[in-house]
């Protein structure tokens, strides 16, 4: 597909020579101060998405991708289109994103409310503005869910996000996939040959949990309608008799890393900090020096 460009001076058209490189991560705009904690275990550059929960204003989450990026990291700014209200607040988000805070990318979803609250439905409305080639934006990222979504069968899947990829490409942005976070290497990889024998070649980031205590990891799963059967969790090392301890993504980053091949496209990893920005930080840390 078109339009699917190189767009972290890292991300090269290979398996990576460790796993671990050219990871990004994970942060919401109460995190700043984590950030700064963490900032010096996180590898230059570093893609850091500032999510967009509800109950927070447009300052917060400007001053959290202002501080990647005085921090020398890359922000990635999400937007979820049933929270936005109005035209204006997403032309005033956008711009001052990429004004104030240098954003050069942004991540669309179509978010949980199943009501809009303004006048954009999904990340197809929202690109359709024309707003973000409109004020430099370069990369768009959209979802992906290699284990299914709750309100939309296979095909409907496949159809959304060839379109969105489409839409990204014509309007002079490159595409990027970002999967929601799994405990199976399994289907992830599986997805990944679909995605490219359907002619789709957009990077994929593939979300992976950090470290984090098993009750947490059990809640986010059920939050997000992620596959937590027992066999999967056990695969994982997580025990469904046994929920006070913690568990981290050791085995599933293993897997992904064995199962890798050409045939899967341009593939980096996307942390989902559920245990604290520090403590991912500190695992990634670990994996890498381990590899060496």
């Amino acid at each position: 597909m078109a339009g699917a460009a190189t767009i972290h001076p890292n991300w090269e058209q290979h398996i990576p020579k460790r796993i671990t490189d050219g990871y990004s991560i994970e942060m919401t705009a109460k995190d700043c101060d984590a950030l700064r904690a963490a900032a010096l275990m996180l590898a230059p550059e570093t893609p850091i998405a500032i999510t967009f929960l509800p109950g927070e204003t447009i300052d917060a989450r400007i001053a959290a991708a202002k501080l990647v990026r005085d921090l020398g990291f890359e922000p990635m700014s999400h937007l979820s289109a049933r929270r936005i209200g109005s035209y204006e607040e997403l032309e005033q988000t956008v711009r001052r994103s990429t004004q104030e805070a240098g954003v050069r990318r942004m991540f669309l979803v179509a978010g949980d409310p199943p009501v809009p609250a303004g006048p954009f439905e999904d990340a197809l409305s929202l690109l359709r503005t024309g707003l973000f080639e409109k004020h430099g934006v370069k990369a768009i990222g959209i979802a992906g869910h290699p284990e299914g979504h709750p309100v939309m069968d296979e095909e409907a899947r496949w159809s959304a996000l060839l379109a969105k990829c489409a839409e990204v490409s014509d309007r002079g942005m490159a595409p990027l996939i970002v999967t929601q976070f799994g405990f199976d290497a399994a289907p992830v990889l599986d997805w990944l040959i679909e995605l490219r024998r359907r002619g789709i070649d957009a990077p994929v980031r593939i979300g992976v949990p950090g470290p984090a205590g098993i009750k947490t990891l059990l809640r986010f799963a059920a939050h997000c309608g992620v596959g937590a059967s027992a066999s999967v969790l056990a695969k994982y090392g997580i025990s469904l008799s046994r929920l006070l301890g913690a568990a981290g993504p050791d085995r599933l980053v293993g897997d992904i890393a064995a199962g890798l091949h050409p045939g899967h496209g341009p593939v980096r990893l996307h942390f989902y900090p559920f245990g604290g920005l520090a403590r991912t930080a500190e695992w990634i840390g670990q994996h890498r020096s381990n590899q060496n």
